[in-house]
């Protein structure tokens, strides 16, 4: 954070002092949240559902908050205004104006977060000061809580943006405004709350739409939906991923847990990259966060080292653990739509292959409801199912799979994959059952220690519970609350 006095913070977002003298010094982040308040940071109290942040400002002044950004008088110096959510977007923007940063802003169906974990991961290897959004913050509040990460020295602002409809992206620009900015594709997740594909689309486009003309726009040439955005923006282009793609990522092989070793190619120069995560997808998750970070004018040579370092933190996407008696647990749980459940059966799949030289591991595959599908929800979840069957999975484990319920389509398309034409004539043992502890107690009597089990739900569903209860048994970290869904 900018250091900021309270009264220079009420001058921007024209709120008024209470309880202070105006000289309280904000010098670290903002922070939504009473159980994290950095000296020195700025609280702000939001009022929720279920709790009123005005209840713990007091509490986070005491723990070292400088001030309080709230909408009522709460006993200790703060600033008042009539909305604490959009105050808080207006000084994100104030800051950000005063920053000498690179902001680089992505935006996508799916990938997002895999991808923005690279790109912070590889910008930070070059030595450069980086900030990054934290897991997948990527809404009208996390963007600027990220935005107020930020320090006078910060050289990277890396920022994901989601959106649950048209105009939430234009309004996240509106406070990073990005310079380089990149849609990874558009895909069917959330498809419930946009309505369409095709909104999904223009709702993905204003990323583009907010760049400068000297700013860089960074589009999958391999969706043709993200391609034909490029008349939307008055910048440069850079593309990723497709035949005649300005940049390339070509897999040439996996190691025996799953982890692809390709070619990164720009121009007439190329570079071999390693990544630490499982999964195919990961090199199209790699390849569009190398283009941000040349399109940000860093090397091909510092970005294919900095990608092959980058050790992504986000939890529970592609987490593989190897528990004592040598089960392997990938741990996808953190969210799931239709592309994510293809790549992370394929991952699961080629982690039960090794390195091809034994015995093929039984594959079990752990999953739960896709969430705010719309009307596609059932036959996405039988598709799904049918993928399952053509990937050869062993087992098909469905959470909820109670009849009539859009998790069943998981087990009714496993079981009628041999009826699919084109599905290889295989059908998975497929278990219903009817909720998460039901599985969790499935799983744990029926696996042994030469199976691979892949646990992958959407966020509300919570089936890293499943994951931590079979890798180290019932643990406090397995209890953290969840959403019923997250940004797109």
């Amino acid at each position: 954070m900018i250091p900021m006095t309270l009264t220079e913070v009420a001058a921007v977002v024209g709120g008024r002092l209470a309880d202070a003298t105006g000289d309280e010094l904000v010098t670290a982040p903002a922070t939504i949240d009473s159980r994290d308040v950095p000296a020195g940071s700025l609280f702000v109290a939001l009022p929720g559902e279920r709790v009123d942040g005005h209840d713990y400002a007091a509490g986070a002044v005491a723990d070292g908050a400088a001030g309080v950004l709230g909408a009522r008088d709460v006993g200790v110096p703060a600033v008042l205004v009539e909305d604490p959510a959009a105050a808080l977007g207006v000084l994100a923007r104030h800051v950000r104006d005063r920053l000498a940063a690179t902001v680089l802003a992505l935006t996508g169906s799916q990938g997002k977060t895999g991808t923005k974990d690279y790109l912070a991961g590889l910008l930070a290897h070059t030595g450069a000061e980086t900030v990054a959004t934290r897991g997948n913050l990527n809404n009208e509040l996390g963007v600027p809580l990220t935005v107020l990460r930020a320090t006078p020295t910060t050289r990277y602002l890396v920022v994901e943006m989601g959106a649950r409809g048209v105009g939430h992206i234009a309004l996240l620009c509106g406070i990073a405004r990005p310079d380089v900015a990149a849609v990874l594709n558009v895909g069917s997740a959330h498809l419930g709350e946009f309505g369409s594909v095709e909104a999904i689309a223009r709702a993905k486009g204003e990323i583009v739409e907010s760049l400068a003309p000297d700013g860089v726009a960074v589009l999958a040439a391999d969706d043709p939906r993200v391609a034909a955005m490029r008349p939307r923006t008055s910048a440069a282009v850079l593309t990723f991923g497709g035949p005649g793609a300005d940049v390339a990522g070509d897999l040439l092989a996996l190691d025996p847990r799953g982890r692809p070793r390709f070619t990164l190619s720009h121009g007439d120069e190329r570079a071999e990259v390693t990544l630490a995560l499982p999964g195919r997808h990961q090199v199209a998750n790699a390849t569009a966060a190398a283009t941000m970070a040349l399109a940000a004018g860093v090397g091909l040579a510092d970005v294919a080292a900095g990608l092959t370092a980058a050790r992504p933190d986000s939890r529970w996407r592609t987490e593989v653990t190897e528990r004592a008696d040598g089960l392997l647990v990938l741990n996808d749980a953190y969210n799931a739509n239709p592309a994510s459940m293809h790549a992370a059966l394929a991952t699961l799949v080629d982690l039960a292959a090794g390195d091809g030289s034994g015995a093929r591991r039984r594959t079990v595959a752990v999953l739960g409801e896709m969430k705010e599908l719309g009307g596609a929800a059932y036959d996405g979840h039988v598709e799904v199912g049918r993928a399952a069957a053509r990937q050869g999975v062993d087992v098909l484990v469905v959470v909820d799979g109670a009849p009539g319920g859009a998790a069943a389509g998981l087990a009714d398309g496993a079981e009628t994959a041999e009826d699919t034409p084109g599905t290889a004539q295989h059908t998975p043992l497929v278990v219903r059952t009817t909720g998460r502890d039901e599985a969790t107690a499935w799983v744990g009597e029926n696996v042994a220690a030469d199976d691979v089990v892949l646990v992958k739900a959407s966020r509300g569903v919570a089936l890293e519970r499943v994951a931590e209860t079979l890798t180290h048994g019932p643990t406090e970290s397995s209890t953290e609350s969840s959403r019923e869904g997250d940004p797109t």
